[in-house]
């Protein structure tokens, strides 16, 4: 019973909706200058606004349909409920990408992320038709791709994380991988555990989370 609730903790908390937030709080901790700042503190309204674009929306539009009756649950363990949500949360991902790409104001990195999670997002929509894939799986794939594509193209080896009252702390890169790593094989784990996956099911999410943000790289790079 504890193994589920912390498993249930786990997978709510690394959902995939919040993956494109985490990759630009970590973005701009690991090189903020690329967004013109020296702190995340100074880029909070940023934060927010793609916080509700590819968290919150998304989220919403999957409770008005659990309200209508299109699908049974916000779990969407039918892999044929996951239909609409993906289309939705699809589309949102690539009028961001679109939006953000003649920004002057917006990282290349960044929207390039998104483009990956975009790639990813429908590739899942496309494999979801034949054979249930893990979407957490799929976002922890990507966000370990943005990492490994971050260590090698866009940071300095490490960084300085400001905690304000606890101090200052130096991370370096490979603790950053290191840590992402735990945290897919955590999240892996957790779906197992609540029954919500096989284990194809997340080695193919994995693959194709990580893939495609190569795959982003070699269209922008």
């Amino acid at each position: 019973m504890i193994l589920r609730a912390i498993a249930q903790f786990i997978s709510i908390v690394l959902h995939p909706l919040l993956m494109l937030t985490y990759m630009l709080v970590l973005l701009m901790l690991i090189n903020p200058y690329l967004f013109g700042v020296h702190k995340v503190s100074s880029n909070v309204p940023f934060i927010l606004y793609i916080f509700f674009s590819t968290f919150l929306l998304p989220a919403f539009a999957a409770f008005l349909m659990k309200q209508l009756d299109f699908i049974k649950s916000i779990h969407m363990e039918d892999k044929m409920e996951r239909i609409g949500p993906y289309i939705i949360t699809g589309t949102i991902y690539l009028w961001m990408f679109r939006s953000f790409l003649d920004n002057p104001q917006i990282p290349s990195a960044y929207t390039m992320f998104i483009l990956g999670a975009t790639i990813g997002l429908f590739v899942a929509f496309f494999i979801n038709i034949f054979s249930k894939i893990s979407a957490h799986a799929v976002g922890m794939g990507g966000l370990l791709g943005m990492v490994v594509i971050t260590l090698y193209q866009y940071s300095y080896g490490d960084f300085i994380v400001n905690l304000s009252s606890l101090g200052m702390y130096k991370w370096t890169m490979n603790g950053v991988l290191m840590t992402t790593i735990v945290l897919a094989g955590l999240v892996g784990t957790s779906r197992l555990l609540l029954n919500a996956h096989e284990p194809k099911d997340l080695y193919g999410g994995y693959l194709v989370g990580f893939a495609t943000q190569f795959v982003a790289l070699w269209f922008m790079g």
